[in-house]
């Protein structure tokens, strides 16, 4: 998952552990990770919502000032299916997933 780079901070943070996306299909898969910067995202839940079940409140929890600022970004391409995002930030050398066992991680290619 790609984060644009005003929140990265926050969801290294872990302010930020929800995200609204709006794709053809899901890009991403629950309890697998995804290479961040010096880290990975560990995919929780994934949930598909309708567009108005994007609130204020949501819009704020995603790291956004508010829904027609958070639809600015998650826009992208063809997608029209809206889908409801959270996931956890695991720095690396911290490689604890949700399980709760510790797992190696694999150097990121550069």
């Amino acid at each position: 998952m790609v984060f644009t780079k005003r929140l990265r901070e926050g969801v290294k943070s872990g302010a930020i552990t929800v995200s609204v996306r709006i794709w053809q299909r899901p890009n991403v898969t629950v309890g697998k990770r995804y290479a961040m910067e010096d880290g990975e995202i560990e995919i929780d839940s994934i949930e598909e919502i309708a567009i108005q079940d994007i609130t204020h409140q949501l819009a704020v929890e995603s790291g956004f000032l508010g829904v027609i600022d958070l639809l600015k970004v998650a826009k992208h391409g063809r997608g029209e299916n809206v889908y409801l995002v959270r996931f956890h930030y695991i720095p690396r050398g911290r490689a604890v997933s949700t399980s709760g066992k510790s797992d190696r991680l694999k150097p990121f290619p550069r």
